[in-house]
C-alpha cells in the first residue's frame, strides 16, 4: 500500500527547532523522525511514499536528493579515490512522491491534494509524521481487512505528564491519576483508509473533524487500541525524550532491528 505522510505543518510547539527546519526533519540521533517513520513502514513492505509538503518543504526534498546512505549503514572505503561499497541499503527500493500541498493547508486539504497520486489503489495508509510506535502493522491491517470498514486509526495512551481529574458536584477532587493510567485513549496518527474516505472528506475540511463524524454516524470508523510504545514529537521535552532513548539504544519503534 502507498503511504501518505503529512509533512507540511508549522510545528509551532517545537519552535526551538522548527524555526529553521520543518518538523519532520527534527532528528533522532543521525536521522530525522521522518526517516524513522518511513523505515518503519518499509519494514512491513510498504515502500511507496507520498510526502505532503508545505512549510520548508524544499528542505525535505533536498535531504533525499542529497541522501547520504553511508551515515546509517556499514560500508567499506577503498583506495585514494574514496570508493564506498555499502554492505546494506536504506532507501534503494523506496519510491517517494514529493507533493506541494500548501503552506497553510489542513490535513484534510493535503490529503485531497494528493488523491490523484493514489491512482486506482483501493486502500492506502496515512500518518501525521510526528510520532513513532511499535504498532504491529500486520495485525492492525489484518483487522482492518476483516472488519471491512472505510477508515481505521490506532488509538494510544497519552504519554505526556497530564493528569486525569475527577471532580464531584461539590467541586472536591474525587480522583487524580496520570492520564496514562486512566481509561483515556487518543488518536495516535496511524491511519488506514479505503479510497471511499474521499466521499466523506469535503473541500476545505480537516481530516478528523467533520469527515470522521460522518464515518462514525455510518459505523465506518474503526479504532485499534495499542498498549505498546507510542510517542510523538510535539515539544522540546518530547525531542529530549527521543534523544535520551537514542543514547540508551532503547528505540522500540525500530522493529527492523529487533526483528532482524
Amino acid at each position: 500500500m502507498k503511504v501518505v505522510l503529512f509533512c507540511g505543518g508549522l510545528g509551532t510547539r517545537l519552535r526551538e527547532h522548527t524555526e529553521t527546519i520543518p518538523k519532520p526533519m527534527v532528528t533522532i540521533g543521525q536521522r530525522p523522525i521522518l526517516w524513522h517513520l518511513m523505515k518503519y513502514y518499509a519494514h512491513f513492505g510498504h515502500r511507496e511514499f507520498i510526502l505532503c509538503l508545505g512549510h520548508m518543504g524544499d528542505q525535505i526534498k533536498q535531504y533525499f536528493i542529497d541522501y547520504r546512505e553511508w551515515i546509517s549503514n556499514d560500508f567499506q572505503l577503498s583506495g585514494t579515490n574514496g570508493k564506498i561499497d555499502l554492505f546494506q541499503h536504506d532507501i534503494a527500493d523506496w519510491k517517494i512522491i514529493f507533493a506541494e500541498t500548501g503552506r497553510n493547508a489542513s490535513i484534510g486539504q493535503r490529503l485531497r491534494a494528493v488523491r490523484h497520486y493514489l491512482g486506482d489503489d483501493a486502500r492506502f495508509l496515512a500518518n501525521y509524521s510526528d510520532g513513532l510506535s511499535d504498532l504491529p502493522l500486520g495485525d492492525y491491517l489484518d483487522r482492518f481487512e476483516r472488519q471491512n470498514k472505510i477508515a481505521s486509526f490506532a488509538c494510544v495512551r497519552p504519554n505526556h505528564s497530564f493528569h486525569r481529574v475527577a471532580v464531584g458536584a461539590d467541586y472536591l477532587v474525587r480522583e487524580m491519576r496520570p492520564a496514562q493510567q486512566s481509561d483515556i485513549w487518543i488518536n495516535g496518527g496511524f491511519f488506514a483508509f479505503k479510497r471511499e474516505v474521499f466521499d466523506y472528506l469535503h473541500e476545505g475540511e480537516d481530516l478528523v473533524e467533520e469527515p470522521f463524524q460522518r464515518l462514525i454516524a455510518e459505523q465506518q470508523l474503526l479504532a485499534y487500541p495499542h498498549e505498546g510504545f507510542w510517542a510523538c514529537m510535539d515539544t522540546f521535552k518530547d525531542k529530549k525524550a527521543f534523544d535520551d532513548r537514542y543514547i540508551r539504544d532503547d528505540m522500540p519503534w525500530q522493529l527492523w532491528r529487533s526483528q532482524a
